[in-house]
């Protein structure tokens, strides 16, 4: 945020730049209880959320010590806070330091030694504590941005559950201007953070009304033409019908197309369990359920978005059904009658389509008649950002906003073509900013004249964060286009539902820190767990009576508010003491801090996740891929192992240097039987070529009932890789039971018989004929099967090498393909690697 305003008081403190930060008293409240406790903050966008943060930051920097963590859930999000923090504070541009993807794990691991603050996106942190290549002992403040996405398995979660055993001194502030849609979401969000106190102000608080303005929420209803109805009606057709082949099954109560997605999620669920079950009925009633999906899709962009849009995605399911390998229901949908119908149908709308019409009227309103300067507009398909760019560029400087993936018949944004993009939008060099939800959470997108919707948003949290991007420093104006009889009013109409319920909850919610307190107690039992030596407890924070600090007396001596930062504030309407001022600033970014301040000394005595004195750590290599799964989370939670993350060659974890695992579910397994990129038999294979004591895991049930694989193929599997590679073959149930199995091993092969961990292996030498086989089984990868087969029956490698096709036709197992790629292996002329590179650069 740029400076204040000549006259304007300002935050005097430290570590923060002289007249940077104006001086707020909401802002100045909010942080003062953050600094106390771990804190759920709720403020609307674009009121400083992150300025709360800061306050908080530069307040423990200066006082305890340590670092300051902030996490935020996109990249061009933590740069942005990057730049703020440097600007606002008193410390070396390169002790502010960003840690995303784009950062190697080396460089991480060096980086957060030399830093005082460090902005990251969640998964690279939780990869970093999985991985044991960072502690969060010194951490003394950690801020979850956009914190309402700490639910189910989010990296927040886990950081959280470390972060309050791991510190030393922690504490947590989060952060969102939408935390939650009831109390129970916004409570299973606190425990999953370990938030004692929730602060929340509104617009309507006195002290937050005098920097908000009337934001005005119009709807303009859009009739469709009757082209646009006709194309839709004949999609709607086609879905009928395929409903009435799953209500055939069993699965579908109805044959409306406007089936709900509880009602679809419910009707694949179900299909599922025919499959589970071996039931062929399951298998196509999924292929056609695929194609209702792919059908409600193209309805939905018909009647919500445009006919540009539509035309897009049929195209792309053309280029699907034509592929290699293309699903029946690609193949089916392309080649129906009526849906060829309302393909040609779209091919040929050459009109405009009325939403398109009215954004441009609303444009021309907004920055020509009304003198206005900027316009963003937000649309959920990347399709219609596109194609309205280019319709918009025609009359006005439009330029898109959207993510960073690529898809085919559409190229995603680097992060350095977003930030350029916002940079320029900045400094007023375009007029209308086109985006998709990618622009919605927390990014400082600059004040705008209008937001508009070009559908409704379904949700509640998407709904208020768009319209935070209005409103700020002078009235605002937001407008939704409703096409009639659509989804779009069964959106709207939820999404206002929900808000209203959101605004009515985080009102009840306010004041209520006791309340709330008590009602997380049972959840925040979890993490005394780490505190008494368990192994696996899931996420909360510290009770009160263990933290050192409570929302209490105790807590408020220990670590009084931000009255340092503003001096003499003054009386504040409230009756709000000086414990309860804080520090301000603006920034648009949700933030989130939670934990207890904790300057006793039983604080000082809670374990860490450091290796152990006693030297009785085990460590356990894991593939960075494994991260999908929680086993190595869950291992990581030990005071007994340390994992270390790595790019394995061979294998998913190594628990010594003799001991490699593949970890397979059934599903896999079986999957690798039958086709993929790489069998289970070639993996092994690596596996045995590196490591003496390969160890295959099958994990789940069902093995002998997976696709139509008979069962004794799958026994023979499993005998071949025990026989011919040498495999130990486990079973496990579940993931639980996997990650009890590796530690198992890890603490066999490492505590008792004293081994060490190699990512490369340890074999012991070969014997002759093991080498044998080695050299003939690599010849045009035949696998150790035939290669004991040839030797066999030719009795030596030269023997192989000089025989002809028809000769090594006679072993077992050698058929004409592998006999002539035998030979054109052995007898072909080396062409040297230039020669190859070369070939290869041709084709």
């Amino acid at each position: 945020m740029a400076a204040t305003d000549e006259g304007t008081p300002s935050i005097d403190h430290p570590l923060l730049e002289p007249d940077f930060l104006e001086r707020r008293l909401y802002q100045l409240k909010l942080a003062g209880t953050a600094a106390n406790d771990h804190t759920l903050v709720c403020l609307p966008t674009g009121l400083g959320k992150t300025t709360v943060s800061l306050l908080v930051t530069a307040r423990r920097l200066d006082e305890v010590g340590g670092k300051s963590l902030m996490l935020a859930p996109t990249k061009p999000l933590v740069q942005q806070h990057a730049d703020f923090y440097r600007e606002a504070l008193q410390i070396p541009d390169e002790e502010v330091v960003v840690f995303t993807g784009d950062v190697s794990p080396d460089d991480r691991a060096a980086l957060w030694d030399d830093a005082t603050v460090i902005m990251a996106t969640p998964q690279v942190i939780e990869n970093d504590l999985v991985g044991s290549r960072i502690s969060l002992v010194d951490v003394t403040h950690c801020t979850f941005d956009e914190c309402h996405r700490a639910t189910g398995d989010y990296a927040y979660n886990y950081i959280a559950e470390r972060y309050h055993v791991d510190a030393t001194d922690p504490l947590v502030t989060g952060m969102s201007a939408s935390p939650g849609g009831d109390e129970e979401a916004i409570l299973e969000v606190c425990a999953n953070l370990g938030l004692r106190e929730v602060e929340v102000m509104t617009e309507d608080d006195a002290d937050v009304a005098e920097f908000t303005h009337d934001t005005e929420v119009e709807w303009e209803r859009i009739q469709l033409p009757d082209d646009v109805i006709e194309i839709r009606d004949a999609l709607n057709e086609v879905i009928t019908e395929r409903l009435e082949k799953l209500k055939e099954l069993g699965v579908a109560r109805s044959t409306q197309p406007d089936q709900s997605q509880k009602d679809l999620n419910r009707m694949r669920a179900e299909l599922q369990q025919l499959i589970n079950n071996d039931q062929s009925e399951g298998f196509k009633g999924m292929s056609v359920h695929a194609e209702v999906m792919k059908l409600r899709q193209a309805v939905t962009l018909v009647e919500t978005q445009s006919v540009e849009a539509l035309r897009r995605y049929f195209e792309r399911q053309r280029n699907q059904a034509r592929s290699s390998g293309a699903s029946k229901a690609s193949q089916r949908l392309v080649s129906d009658p009526r849906v060829r119908e309302a393909m040609r149908r779209a091919e040929s709308f050459d009109e405009l389509h009325p939403k398109y019409r009215k954004t441009r009227m609303l444009l021309a309103e907004t920055l020509g008649l009304e003198g206005g300067e900027r316009v963003i507009v937000f649309t959920e398909s990347r399709d219609t950002a596109e194609a309205l760019t280019e319709f918009l560029n025609t009359s006005f400087d439009a330029k898109r906003f959207v993510g960073q993936g690529d898809r085919e018949g559409s190229d995603g944004m680097t992060q350095k073509q977003q930030q350029e993009v916002l940079d320029a939008f900045r400094a007023g060099e375009f007029e209308v900013l086109v985006s998709t939800s990618v622009a919605e959470e927390g990014l400082d997108v600059p004040e705008v004249d209008l937001v508009l919707f070009y559908e409704p948003v379904p949700t509640a949290i998407r709904s208020i964060q768009r319209k935070g991007r209005t409103g700020r420093q002078a009235k605002g104006r937001v407008v939704v286009l409703m096409a009639e009889d659509t989804r779009d009013e069964a959106y709207f109409w939820i999404s206002r539902r929900r808000e209203k319920e959101m605004e009515s909850e985080l009102r009840e919610l306010k004041g209520m820190a006791s309340d709330l307190e008590a009602e997380l107690d049972d959840a925040q039992q979890s993490l005394e767990a780490f505190e008494s030596g368990a192994s696996a407890a899931s996420g909360g924070s510290k009770p009160a009576s263990e933290s050192g600090t409570s929302s209490g007396s105790q807590g408020k001596s220990s670590q009084p508010g931000l009255q340092d930062f503003v001096g003499d504030v003054g009386d504040s309407s409230d009756g709000s003491n000086g414990n309860e001022t804080a520090d301000e600033g603006e920034t648009e970014d949700g933030d989130f801090t939670d934990e207890p301040d904790a300057t006793d000394e039983e604080t000082a005595t809670v374990e860490t996740h450091e290796p152990s004195a006693e030297g009785d750590t085990v460590e356990i290599v894991a593939d960075q891929r494994e991260m999908d799964a929680n086993i190595a989370r869950e291992l990581s939670r030990r005071e007994e192992i340390e994992i270390r993350l790595e790019t394995l060659e061979v294998g998913d974890y190594v628990c010594s240097d003799r001991v490699v695992v593949e970890r397979k579910s059934v599903a896999d397994f079986v999957d690798s039987l039958v086709g993929g990129d790489r069998s289970v038999f070639e993996q092994v294979g690596a596996m045995a070529r590196h490591y003496s004591r390969p160890v295959v895991i099958v994990e789940g049930e069902g093995l002998y009932e997976q696709r139509d694989v008979h069962p004794n193929a799958i026994r023979g599997a499993l005998s071949s890789l025990a026989v011919d590679f040498g495999a130990s073959i486990l079973r496990s149930e579940n993931e639980d039971d996997t990650t009890e199995l590796l530690a198992t091993i890890a603490k066999r092969e490492q505590q008792l018989s004293s081994r060490e961990v190699s990512v490369h292996g340890e074999k012991g030498a070969k014997t002759l004929s093991e080498q044998q086989e080695y050299v003939v089984s690599s010849i045009a990868d035949v696998g150790p099967v035939t290669a004991r087969s040839l030797l066999e029956t030719f009795g030596s490698v030269e023997a192989v090498m000089i025989a002809s096709e028809d000769e090594l036709r006679e072993a077992d197992g050698v058929g004409e393909v592998t006999a002539e790629r035998l030979r054109e292996v052995i007898g072909s002329e080396y062409t040297g690697t230039g020669s190859a590179a070369s070939s290869s650069a041709n084709e």
